[in-house]
């Protein structure tokens, strides 16, 4: 396992657009009994109700889903690069049917007993603030449920306050 020190959010310097839409993260929630993980592309960071936050997006098939909603909290994990090949693996299988953190060859970390991926250069540990279902009639461009829902999985907003930073 790898040693992570707490940051302060003024340290922070990143680029979001890169590290999340481009590089991914990876979500995960559960317990240390039962954990799971997902791959994610779309979300981002900034201050609401005066608190450090992240929003990320959910699909409502994903396994993933039912940890934070047990939980309400979960972490985010950046891994760099070189995991390309892990993450692409984490985000294509369910964890329903197999050990997909095992067979990734990735590992599970706690801080503060929530769960983490330990090949993570920085953590974000968080707890859910509010969820938002996304749903067809609330699209102002119509061709969002086209491009994005036509299978009618769709997605459910979390905005989560960021309760902790923490980098190699």
């Amino acid at each position: 396992m790898h040693s992570f020190q707490p940051f302060d959010f003024e340290q922070l310097e990143i680029n979001p657009f890169q590290m999340i839409g481009k590089d991914w993260m990876l979500v995960t929630a559960g317990n240390e009994e039962k954990a799971n993980t997902m791959t994610a592309s779309w979300g981002g960071m900034g201050v609401m109700w005066g608190k450090n936050v992240v929003f990320v997006f959910i699909r409502e098939s994903r396994y993933t889903k039912e940890f934070i909603e047990r939980e309400q909290k979960f972490s985010l994990s950046f891994p760099d690069g070189k995991y390309r090949r892990e993450m692409k693996f984490l985000g294509a299988v369910s964890g329903r049917t197999e050990d997909k953190i095992s067979e990734a060859g990735v590992h599970l970390g706690y801080m503060d007993g929530v769960p983490y991926i330990d090949e993570g250069r920085m953590i974000f540990v968080c707890q859910c603030l509010s969820k938002t279902e996304i749903k067809e009639e609330d699209y102002l461009d119509d061709s969002i449920g086209r491009s994005f829902y036509a299978d009618g999985d769709y997605h459910t907003m979390y905005i989560a306050e960021i309760l902790g930073m923490y980098a190699r």
